[in-house]
């Protein structure tokens, strides 16, 4: 599984969001994009953020009638039975971890915890098929896992509103009503200035997000603001304080992502060898690294006294971070105690690209 990037998986030529007027005569399909759409996506990217929603986040369709789910960034389509909601990311195998210790030859905490792994669900899926939904059993697309990933098309054959969701950005969601054929429903004009609307509001927010100043005491773990926009980045991204100092690493409290905040050898970016670079590539395929997705320190114990030797590298990790009451297991924050002076280099596993730099005098 690739990491969950800004980034949309490579696509082959340009997919544009397009409405076909429902026929008299004829069912019709809506395209919904499963992320910003790909003309939209560099505008929003060259502000360091992106938008986990679907676009557009609400649509009107005939009983019937299908919607097109087209995968242009790393998400996926849960459409579960009437009411229900969706399912977590991550889910415990049942195996056992062992022999994972630290650079000093220690063992780690969570030898004897359950491995974790990817929900099965999101290792298949119903991508690049037609499905049919009438409410009573869930539809999942599963996660856009190949090159080049294929719609999922959903024909609805009951009234009734309904709510889809991303299962690996926890919190992201849209919506769909379906309403008799002899209602009237938005046209596809409508639908495109909708679509338009939505996207002027996500990019105003995302402009705001670059100036996030975070309460004395913590590093914000990205920004985030309404409808899902994203800034990918800590906040502050350069800092320095005294030995002693204790810092708070701490989700953006609006984020549909999950995130780490990890420090140790190596650029996870551009050293795929390195410490860090083994441990975030570990979160692109299906053995997830168990130092990647557990805080280094067992949770409820103090925070932990960081120096450049700690578990014998300078290793320190928040573990993943969310919001999502889906993944309860999963905390929304990790302090940690700048104990000696140096240099310490914060990356994000699943977002390699996010860094942040302390320096500790």
């Amino acid at each position: 599984m690739r990491a969950m990037r800004i980034k949309a998986p490579a696509l082959a030529g340009s997919l544009l969001v397009a409405f076909v007027l429902p026929a008299a005569a004829h069912a019709a399909t809506k395209t919904v994009d499963m992320g910003l759409p790909l003309k939209d996506q560099n505008t929003f990217n060259h502000a360091g953020t992106d938008v986990n929603d679907f676009f557009p986040h609400g649509t009107t369709i005939h009983v019937g009638d299908s919607i097109r789910f087209v995968p242009t960034s790393f998400h996926s389509v849960d459409i579960p039975r009437k009411g229900g909601s969706a399912v977590g990311l991550f889910l415990p195998t049942g195996q056992a971890i062992s022999g994972v210790n630290d650079a000093a030859g220690a063992p780690f905490w969570f030898n004897g915890q359950s491995t974790v792994g990817f929900n099965p669900l999101l290792l298949s899926g119903k991508l690049g098929k037609k499905v049919t939904y009438n409410g009573t059993k869930r539809v999942e697309s599963g996660a856009p896992l190949s090159e080049h990933p294929k719609p999922m098309t959903v024909k609805f054959t009951k009234t009734g509103s309904y709510t889809f969701f991303c299962d690996i950005h926890p919190g992201m969601k849209g919506k769909v009503k379906v309403v008799s054929k002899k209602t009237r429903i938005p046209s596809a004009k409508a639908d495109a200035q909708s679509l338009r609307t939505q996207l002027a509001s996500d990019f105003k927010t995302a402009k705001k997000l670059a100036h996030t100043t975070p309460a004395t005491g913590t590093v914000s773990v990205g920004a985030s603001g309404p409808g899902g926009v994203e800034y990918y980045g800590f906040f502050p991204s350069t800092t320095t304080v005294p030995a002693g100092t204790t810092l708070t690493f701490r989700m953006s409290s609006a984020s549909l992502d999950i995130h780490t905040a990890t420090t140790g050898p190596g650029d996870p970016e551009i050293q795929p060898t390195s410490y860090l670079g083994v441990l975030a590539a570990s979160l692109q395929g299906a053995n997830l690294d168990p130092r990647a997705i557990f805080p280094s320190e067992k949770p409820g114990t103090v925070a932990a006294s960081l120096s450049p030797t700690f578990h014998g590298n300078g290793f320190w990790n928040s573990g993943v971070l969310d919001n999502s009451i889906t993944t309860p297991a999963l905390p929304n924050s990790n302090t940690v105690t700048f104990s000696a002076p140096g240099t310490y280099q914060f990356y994000c596993m699943i977002h390699p690209f996010m860094h942040a730099t302390i320096t500790v005098q």
